[in-house]
């Protein structure tokens, strides 16, 4: 059975329904973050504590001081423990305003949510079939202040991933107004060219991902170059492999953007460099 923690109560998550007064629910008023478990406990949560909070402050709400990465890290293993999940698995992490008013809040105070999920992976894992992406044109991301958090107004990413599934394929990348490529529908992009590799810099409106930043000091770690800047469509037709990263899956390969193909001989030897930073064997 799999558990959830709401706001401090552990309870069966096949009994709990949302209360209808969630601000996340009515309004999206809320940030979260998506976990990786190895070996039943969260890996990079320091990081992602520190944008959780980032991005609650940035819309104005007040977690209370205690809510720091010791007391997520205890709350998300004893979810875990109670729900069997020894090995692999992902958590998603929310924060929602607390309940009350309409779209003026009545507090800013908040109210935490945890759930945990299973994985067949330990360890991560490459993926044996490339994606086949292309670029999505029918919504651009605006650049905010709030375009490097995860904040529960995700419209823009869902819209995106069904357009791609309705074409065959497996992905699509988001671009920003002034036609800059950002990243793909649950991913941030990485674009390999001479052994370098290349991604959309923070200032363009880019998620601020774990996995990303992650990815980048362990390339710089192992002597390899990176460079954060404007990713334009010529850009992924000369380039020599393209792959896309998340905090659960890690590292994922692109085997085609239209009738371009790359290989994927750097993607996997930083996968392996993943493992290795953690132990995970």
């Amino acid at each position: 059975m799999v558990y959830v923690n709401n706001n401090g109560e552990v309870i069966s998550g096949d009994s709990y329904s949302i209360n209808s007064g969630n601000r996340g629910y009515l309004y999206g008023d809320g940030v979260f973050e998506t976990i990786r478990l190895v070996n039943g406990s969260p890996i990079n949560l320091e990081n992602h504590i520190k944008r959780m909070l980032e991005g609650a402050s940035r819309i104005k709400m007040r977690p209370p001081s205690f809510f720091d990465v010791s007391f997520f890290e205890e709350k998300i293993i004893q979810l875990a423990e109670k729900s069997n999940i020894r090995d692999g698995g992902k958590c998603r992490l929310s924060l929602d305003r607390a309940a009350g008013g309409t779209y003026l809040p009545e507090t800013n105070e908040v109210e935490y949510f945890i759930e945990v999920y299973s994985l067949p992976n330990n360890a991560f894992v490459l993926n044996p079939k490339g994606l086949e992406i292309d670029i999505y044109l029918e919504h651009k991301k605006q650049k905010t202040s709030l375009s490097n958090f995860k904040t529960k107004n995700g419209l823009v990413y869902v819209l995106a991933a069904i357009s791609a599934r309705e074409k065959g394929l497996d992905d699509y990348l988001i671009t920003n107004t002034t036609g800059g490529i950002l990243e793909g529908t649950s991913s941030n992009l990485f674009v390999v060219s001479n052994g370098v590799l290349y991604t959309p810099g923070l200032d363009e409106g880019c998620l601020a991902g774990t996995m990303r930043m992650q990815v980048i000091n362990l390339a710089i770690k192992h002597g390899i170059k990176v460079y954060e800047c404007n990713i334009l469509p010529q850009n992924l037709l000369v380039a020599d492999e393209i792959f896309l990263t998340n905090a659960v899956s890690g590292i994922t390969w692109v085997s085609g953007y239209r009738t371009k193909r790359y290989f994927n001989n750097n993607v996997r030897k930083l996968v392996d460099m993943l493992n290795e930073s953690w132990g995970i064997s």
